[in-house]
């Protein structure tokens, strides 16, 4: 699969994830935060499912100079 998350994509993606995740530990304590899991992975990884169903794409393109 080819990279679909541009860099400040994937850097709010992170933040948000580990944000999300955060409250399984601190705060409120509930399951739901491990729901945060699923941006910080597609943060670290570079690619989104849903962005490829849906055709979208965020990566800039590289062009050969």
């Amino acid at each position: 699969m080819k990279t679909n998350e541009g860099g400040l994509d994937r850097i709010l993606r992170i933040l948000v994830g580990l944000a999300v995740l955060s409250l399984a530990f601190v705060g409120p304590k509930t399951p739901w935060a491990y729901v945060g899991l699923v941006p910080l992975i597609t943060g670290l990884v570079g690619i989104c499912p849903l962005y490829s169903i849906l055709g979208l794409n965020t990566c800039p393109v590289r062009k050969a100079g």
